[in-house]
């Protein structure tokens, strides 16, 4: 009798945290909707501060972030997190026995694990079947950004810092590149969906990572030639999976060190590794960045359900995606200097592509799954 109910009774189980993930989905989409009634904008990507000190942003101790914050830290007074917002937005004192080390307001970069609100799991960020704890990692997450069906700049947008100067260096990369919900680093508002909020994949939802080489959470690093590599090429990594166990990659394969630079391990932080979804996969495939672990890159929706993963559409629905919808031809691209891809164009990458991209003129919906 034990063995007939065990499966019913973890099933049943599995059901309660899907529905409970699915519940925190909803209230970061209500958060969303609320943060752009008070703004007039979505919550930025790759926001944050700096500080010009000796050419650079400083990203030291007592420094600036260099503008890597994610939404959901703008996000958390939306979510029932003010207190953690009020310690964020304020000055933070690192060390109680000195009265001068202070971080500014908005935080030091992401990995300063003694800066804790960075270090703090949030629960409504969480979902309840990814048994992923930190350390390792700081504060974790299962919900990002959606930032299209392209690899290109999808960690900065426009923006990027040279010789102590902020400019829009690629800007023409951006405004062929950034197609999905937000553009990072700049100003995003409800009206740019032009495809509309119903038809457009807000955020989606990541597994973190175990340490076990899954595909999934474990990144794949340096695949960024301009002539042969992510670019002009999505499915690079495919040939690093293991044959016999396809939800992983082989012996050997390059992929982030540090203690949090894996999948979901920094919920403050705006990279597609951390807190980054792309649209060029079906839903738990790959994650494959053009450098190092804050770089541009592809990364798959993904979670620790059965089958699929949830998905925030732009108008505050969750949808749930599953692991066989059209994904259309995995080795196209979308980059400037190839003619067949210049920016406008339609998604290569079937529904999830389409409904993945805010502008491009694309009828679909999500009901056509």
């Amino acid at each position: 009798m034990v063995g007939l109910l065990l499966p019913a009774v973890q099933a049943a189980r599995e059901a309660a945290r899907r529905m409970s993930c699915g519940n925190n989905f909803k209230q970061i989409g209500l958060g969303i909707h609320n943060y752009h009634a008070a703004y007039d904008q979505i919550p930025n990507q790759a926001g944050g501060t700096f500080r010009i000190r000796n050419d650079r942003p400083i990203d030291y101790i007592f420094g600036h972030n260099e503008r890597v914050l994610s939404f959901l830290v703008g996000l958390t007074p939306f979510v029932e997190q003010q207190a953690l917002w009020e310690v964020i937005s304020n000055k933070f004192q690192a060390d109680p026995a000195d009265a001068a080390s202070f971080w500014q307001p908005m935080g030091p970069a992401t990995y300063h694990a003694a800066y804790t609100p960075w270090a703090t799991n949030v629960s409504t960020y969480r979902c309840p079947s990814d048994p992923g704890q930190s350390p390792p990692g700081l504060g974790r997450t299962n919900y990002g950004m959606n930032l299209g069906d392209s690899s290109q700049v999808n960690h900065v947008g426009a923006w990027v810092y040279s010789n102590g100067v902020w400019s829009t260096a690629n800007l023409n990369s951006a405004r062929a590149g950034c197609r999905g919900f937000v553009v990072p680093r700049s100003i995003s508002r409800f009206r740019d969906v032009l495809d509309g909020l119903s038809n457009t994949i807000a955020c989606g939802e990541l597994a973190t990572d175990l340490g076990d080489r899954d595909k999934r959470t474990e990144a794949n690093l340096n695949k960024g030639t301009f002539t042969t590599g992510l670019y002009v090429n999505s499915a690079l990594c495919d040939a690093d999976v293991d044959p016999l166990r396809p939800r992983f990659w082989k012996v050997g394969i390059v992929s982030p060190t540090g203690a949090t630079q894996k999948r979901g391990f920094r919920w403050a932080h705006s990279a597609p590794l951390y807190t980054g979804v792309t649209t060029a996969m079906a839903p738990n495939d790959v994650v494959c960045l053009t450098s190092d672990h804050v770089s541009s890159g592809y990364a798959s929706i993904s979670s620790r359900h059965q089958g699929g993963a949830h998905v925030l559409m732009g108008d505050g629905a969750v949808k749930y995606i599953t692991d066989s919808v059209n994904a259309g031809t995995r080795k196209d691209c979308v980059y400037t200097s190839n003619p067949l891809r210049p920016p406008g164009s339609p998604s290569p990458f079937g529904l999830i592509g389409s409904l993945g991209t805010r502008a491009n003129s694309e009828v679909v919906s999500f009901d056509s799954l």
